[in-house]
């Protein structure tokens, strides 16, 4: 079984967050970031070698900043990589495959029910009476009103499986962050691809 390739990253002592992060978005190719701070959930798209976050198209959504930000993922078609706090300061990481690497994919249904608003390629989406919300980079993405609990954004997850052949058992040992989508772009692909 072709394994992806996982090995820890240098990280400087001085982190300039958003350069690191353009620099390997450019390097690898990497469209996406997902990024969980002590303020938020915060979503970036990579644009012509710039990182826009989420907080310039909103002003509520929270702003990617090195020091409330917990862990963040870069992400793109065949690489992920991830970075985290620790107490010793940033650690990061990269998992890397190729067309010949086995994976079971997941399509992981993200919260939003309704659009709020739509701003410099961002949709802000709410779901339930509780007001959540959160602005993802993708436009004209399509609710169904007669749904009120329909939830069309997907994120795209590849699981990869470790199996030990003395004693037959699988698990799956390691996980990356692939695309973010809508179901309707899955289906049309699904039917395109069949």
């Amino acid at each position: 079984m072709n394994k992806p390739l996982c090995k820890p990253l240098e990280i400087s002592a001085n982190l300039d967050l958003y350069q690191w992060l353009k620099e390997q978005a450019e390097k690898y190719k990497l469209k996406y970031l997902l990024a969980h701070a002590e303020d938020g959930v915060i979503w970036g798209e990579f644009r012509n070698g710039e990182l826009v976050t989420a907080h310039d198209a909103f002003s509520q959504s929270p702003q990617l900043r090195s020091c409330t930000l917990q862990q963040c993922r870069i992400f793109g078609a065949n690489v992920e990589i991830m970075l985290w706090q620790t107490y010793e300061g940033f650690k990061a990481r990269i998992i890397q495959d190729d067309q010949s690497t086995e994976f079971i994919p997941e399509h992981q249904i993200l919260w939003g029910t309704k659009v709020e608003e739509v701003n410099n390629g961002f949709t802000l989406v709410t779901d339930g009476q509780q007001g959540l919300h959160h602005a993802v980079p993708l436009t004209g993405i399509e609710f169904d009103s007669n749904q009120k609990l329909y939830r069309p954004l997907r994120l795209i997850v590849r699981h990869y499986i470790d199996d030990k052949q003395q004693s037959g058992l699988a698990r799956i040992y390691l996980s990356r962050l692939v695309n973010l989508t809508t179901e309707k772009e899955l289906t049309h692909a699904a039917k395109t691809h069949s």
